[in-house]
């Protein structure tokens, strides 16, 4: 800017510099670029240590420097008849953003200071004065009514901006504590909203738990035979109550995520909880006829690095899924393969897929697709929400495409990819 303030100065306003003030602006605007450039990697190099080197210590040293350069520029072009000695205020106003307003107002008095000793020395032929030929018709450094005018008035713009300036600091500081503090008290009172639903929940399971138990005592024909009409009603209500209990799992596993920041770092294989989690669902997949396929394409015990017990959760959810939504007799396929970023564990079925204008929405809180409900499946809508913690926690992510890899007519089925850093 300085450049191009001298180029435009000579060549466009015809106004003349003389060879001297060429060189002092020159000089000073590689001083400018220079000290900037060091100030630029010390503060990369020295802030390790904050109370020897902080951003404060680093501003001071910045404004001090920006005004003993602009103080230069200020006299070699003309000082009371300089337009650049305005530009005092905007550093002012600045430094008020930054640093102690004891430091500001201490700078204020010295550049008020400074500037009018300097005026002064030139008025009375004790300081050089460099004019600048083409500015001004008729130098005003001899008038002793305009320069009591400019100084004044400079001293007063000078601390009535500091002053504003610094009150505004203060009070965005304040307002910048008080949310602080704000957001300290909304994540404690969320901590304490987590866990006391953890135990208004948890204490659910335990009439939930002893109905299931009455009812599995009354299906297993301990209290007499049943007629099927009975029968058929104690397992549909079984049936509630184990959804039931998956739902309050589910709520206190996500209060668990949100409160748990920490994450177990252990080495997991996840070839072996698929085949776990397939286990467990083995009566599902024989019930419904389902053709189940893995194919594993990593090398021998390639592993990565996560918490056991969650990671659990998040394939047991993905999978669940893929044999809830699909009908008898469907297809699911389970590919797990190596990427240049991590792993990916890809579960895909050709069951009822999800609708293109809701698939925005499939992984907040309680969120369940439109076909899933008329077509009657029950759940509570937090798995896949669960899923998406789980794997954010990992520093992985979930993605997925409808339909899906296995896609058949009518049947478009999901494809959901696990991915997971090595």
């Amino acid at each position: 800017m300085l450049l191009l303030f001298q180029g435009a100065a000579n060549f466009i306003l015809g106004i003349s510099f003389s060879p001297g003030q060429n060189f002092a602006i020159i000089l000073i605007t590689c001083s400018i670029l220079l000290y900037n450039i060091i100030l630029h990697y010390l503060i990369r190099f020295v802030a390790l240590d904050p109370k020897l080197f902080n951003p404060i210590h680093h501003s001071l040293i910045q404004m001090i420097l920006d005004i003993l350069a602009l103080f230069l520029l200020v006299y070699y072009t003309g000082t009371i008849e300089s337009p650049l000695f305005p530009l005092f205020i905007f550093h002012m106003i600045i430094g008020s953003l930054i640093l102690p307003g004891v430091v500001v107002y201490s700078f204020a008095a010295i550049i008020v200071i400074l500037f009018t000793s300097a005026v002064f020395l030139e008025y009375y032929g004790l300081l050089y004065h460099q004019s600048v030929a083409g500015f001004l018709t008729n130098p005003v450094y001899k008038d002793l009514n305009y320069i009591l005018s400019i100084t004044v008035f400079f001293a007063f713009l000078i601390f009535v901006s500091v002053l504003l300036a610094n009150r505004i600091a203060r009070q965005l500081y304040r307002n910048e504590e008080q949310l602080l503090e704000s957001l300290d008290k909304l994540n404690k009172a969320e901590e304490e909203k987590q866990k006391y639903i953890i135990g208004v929940v948890h204490e659910l399971k335990s009439p939930v738990g002893a109905f299931l138990s009455y009812i599995d005592l009354i299906l297993q024909k301990y209290v007499g035979p049943l007629n099927e009409m009975v029968e058929q009603k104690l397992i549909a209500a079984k049936e509630r109550a184990v959804e039931a209990v998956d739902l309050i799992n589910n709520i206190i596993k996500i209060s668990r995520l949100r409160l748990t920041y920490d994450i177990l770092k252990e080495d997991i294989i996840i070839d072996e909880i698929v085949i776990s989690v397939l286990q467990k669902q083995k009566a599902a997949i024989e019930m419904k006829k389902i053709a189940v396929q893995i194919v594993n394409k990593l090398p021998i015990n390639t592993s990565v690095k996560g918490d056991k017990f969650l990671i659990e959760i998040a394939v047991s959810n993905i999978i669940s899924n893929a044999l809830k939504y699909v009908d008898s007799g469907g297809k699911i396929e389970i590919l797990i393969s190596e990427l240049p970023s991590g792993i990916s564990l890809s579960v895909s079925d050709n069951g009822i897929g999800i609708p293109s204008d809701e698939q925005e929405n499939i992984f907040k809180d309680f969120y369940r697709a439109s076909n899933i409900k008329k077509k009657g499946y029950e759940g509570a809508g937090l798995g896949l929400s669960v899923v998406k913690q789980i794997m954010l926690r990992h520093k992985g992510d979930i993605i997925f495409e409808s339909p899906g890899r296995i896609s058949e007519p009518g049947k478009p089925g999901t494809t959901f990819n696990l991915l997971f850093p090595l």
